[in-house]
């Protein structure tokens, strides 16, 4: 913890005077958008690094003559010193707000992080908010936001993100659960065997495929509760992916489940919308508002800032996938409509660009 934290420092003060030797030597152009995203790093592994990634696709990053910084919650590398610096020169600062930190899922000093947070929260001239859930966890941990934002989802590339071949069917229905499994998550993978394990035994012919990079405990815990249910056979872990294949990832399923507890907006959720698979979700933090009653089903669960894991019965989740199974071709069809409708990059890149005129003639 401790490496990892100088790590962070050296990060944050390598930002600070690599962009302030750049800065001071260019002149900014505000004929268009000129982008610094805070040392936050782009990649094919994690929430942050894949938005980055697809940000610079159409905003590229600039050190030294940028006109406006994009700074993401969850991944902020840049110190108050440098924002405080930055705002003299009335360089907006745009922020994307993700979750916070609470007492039931960070069990260290989620306080002082929330207090470092609530800085840039605060002194950002404009917020997205990931979620109406972002909105609200935000002014209750962070305090409430006197400055401007809105409610902005996340989005993928719906060309991208597709369905396969509808021709191509499993016999066997497939469930699928994506993202970085740590141990204090393996219950998102428990909960999803122990749910298919009465789903299977009231009849339903399925299995459930894990993927993206899970522990070594994770991975264990699990496999032992599906050699107890004898479901072995049933169970599949495949591993980290690329961001260019997750589409054939979500191709080799047929729904998708997301148990996790209080998620402000997994994209996920929404690249599986994308991809024409049904959501079978725990009804908690921001999925409810990505998924309606036809295009997936949630399972109620009662909120609470201070438990880890607050996660359905296995008999709930059970006979969600059973309702999954039944109305699959309705709920197929009613995903995919939504993601385009409602997630799709290109309405996502045209509000950056409107936001970011207003606040470049302000400026």
């Amino acid at each position: 913890m401790i490496i990892k934290q100088l790590l962070i420092y050296f990060w944050k003060t390598l930002q600070w005077t690599q962009v302030l030797f750049r800065f001071s030597r260019t002149n900014k152009d505000k004929d268009y958008f000129k982008i610094y995203y805070g040392g936050a790093v782009s990649g094919n592994y994690g929430g942050p690094r894949v938005k980055i990634k697809r940000m610079k696709m159409f905003f590229p990053q600039y050190f030294g003559n940028f006109n406006l910084i994009y700074l993401l919650s969850n991944s902020l590398y840049v110190t108050p010193k440098f924002i405080n610096y930055f705002k003299k020169k009335n360089i907006p600062i745009v922020l994307n707000q993700n979750g916070v930190f609470f007492p039931g899922w960070y069990l260290n000093d989620w306080k002082s992080m929330n207090s470092l947070m609530s800085f840039y929260y605060h002194r950002a001239d404009y917020v997205f908010y990931q979620s109406k859930f972002c909105k609200k966890s935000a002014n209750h941990f962070l305090g409430k936001r006197k400055g401007n934002g809105e409610i902005l989802y996340n989005a993928v590339d719906t060309n991208f993100f597709k369905p396969r071949d509808s021709r191509k069917k499993n016999k066997t229905f497939t469930f699928l659960i994506t993202g970085k499994i740590t141990f204090d998550l393996s219950y998102r993978v428990e909960y999803s065997i122990l749910g298919l394990n009465y789903a299977l035994n009231k009849g339903l012919n399925a299995k459930l495929i894990i993927a993206g990079k899970c522990d070594n405990k994770t991975v264990k815990k699990n496999l032992l509760i599906a050699k107890e249910l004898d479901l072995l056979n049933n169970i599949k872990f495949v591993g980290p992916y690329k961001q260019e294949q997750a589409v054939n990832i979500y191709q080799m399923a047929d729904a998708y489940i997301m148990m996790k507890y209080l998620d402000p907006c997994p994209n996920s959720v929404i690249e599986a919308l994308s991809c024409g698979l049904p959501v079978l979700y725990s009804s908690s933090g921001g999925t409810p508002e990505l998924v309606d009653s036809k295009s997936g089903v949630g399972l109620k669960v009662k909120e609470s800032w201070d438990e880890m894991n607050v996660t359905p019965t296995p008999k709930q989740i059970g006979e969600g996938m059973l309702k999954v199974y039944k109305k699959h071709k309705f709920f197929r069809y009613n995903a995919r409509k939504a993601a385009i409708k409602n997630f799709d990059i290109k309405n996502w890149i045209k509000k950056h660009e409107s936001i970011f005129e207003k606040l470049l003639k302000n400026a």
